[in-house]
């Protein structure tokens, strides 16, 4: 068995053709963008949550690695990607010759981070779930303002300025603060899009001993 890296992931280009498929079918479909750029900031994000948590460094790296690979399902459809995605990763993690110990954790989370079908299994499931659902800016829409098609999902990833997921270990708190232009959507049109992924953060946030804080503009929310 081989002690596979997230630098091999990364830069397969198998794997790299999958996402950028995906993307492009999510595109085709009006979906905010879910290239490399959200992928990769997944994969920091869960290994972020975990360092500062204590993990070891290999739970650390599986985590990057379910967090890279999180929404490779989208090339199939969007519908159950999740489940999808975890299949796809199985085939191509066992490949690579990934230890089944290790594939069962990727899997696992990648399987369960969608908020219809999610729940934090496990330690990476948790930190993948946080760092998905907290992935909220503007740079991931893909039309401009003045679109006609411009509906409230891209309204409210607009709107977002700043944000940004914090650990606080001594305090049990996971703070994820938001800066929108109120100008642009409501801070309850963000409520009413992602209610339940902030609900799943909460969930994935006390399977890592923490509290899901969320503060919008200076204000606690949740």
């Amino acid at each position: 068995m081989e002690n596979i890296t997230f630098e091999r992931i990364k830069n397969d280009e198998i794997i790299r053709e999958y996402i950028r498929r995906a993307d492009r079918n999510l595109a085709a479909m009006g979906y905010t963008k879910h290239s490399f750029g959200h992928v990769t900031k997944v994969a920091e994000g869960a290994a972020e949550i975990l360092t500062a948590l204590g993990y070891d460094e290999r739970t650390v790296e599986l985590a990057r690695i379910a967090g890279f690979l999180h929404d490779i399902g989208n090339v199939v459809n969007r519908a159950d990607h999740a489940q999808s995605g975890a299949i796809m990763a199985f085939q191509l993690l066992t490949g690579m010759g990934m230890p089944a110990k290790e594939i069962g954790y990727v899997v696992s989370a990648i399987g369960h981070h969608d908020e219809g079908t999610a729940f934090p299994v496990n330690a990476i499931a948790a930190a993948v779930i946080l760092a998905d659902k907290s992935d909220v800016r503007r740079s991931r829409v893909r039309i401009s303002l003045e679109a006609k098609n411009f509906d409230i999902h891209d309204r409210v990833n607009y709107a977002v300025e700043e944000s940004s997921l914090t650990v606080q270990k001594e305090e049990g708190l996971i703070t994820l603060a938001l800066r929108i232009d109120t100008s642009i959507t409501a801070v309850m049109d963000y409520f009413e899009i992602f209610l339940g992924r902030m609900v799943l953060c909460r969930k994935a946030a006390e399977k890592l001993g923490l509290r899901f804080k969320l503060v919008i503009n200076g204000q606690e929310l949740l």
